[in-house]
């Protein structure tokens, strides 16, 4: 067996009861995902996915749709494609 180093790291509770049940659906690990996240960082020379702030639109936005503020819904898919004129 290959020699390990250990990584220790604090994360939500929440956060890590959810991202848990998603990886055993999947059949990993935690250690599995966290070594699979460090090879494609090694093999990218960069994080595997873009890291970005959101501008102040996207910000204000997600802040409204949160409250359900300006946000539509519809029953069915046809009311949302006439409401976009599709």
């Amino acid at each position: 067996m290959s020699k390990t180093a250990t990584i220790r790291a604090r994360v939500e509770p929440n956060l890590k009861s959810e991202v848990e049940d998603i990886l055993e659906r999947l059949g990993r690990s935690a250690s599995e995902a966290i070594q699979l996240l460090y090879r494609q960082i090694k093999l990218r020379r960069r994080l595997p996915f873009d890291v970005r702030v959101p501008n102040k639109l996207t910000t204000l936005t997600l802040r409204r749709s949160k409250k359900g503020s300006g946000v539509k819904r519809f029953a069915k898919k046809d009311e949302l494609f006439r409401d976009l004129g599709l």
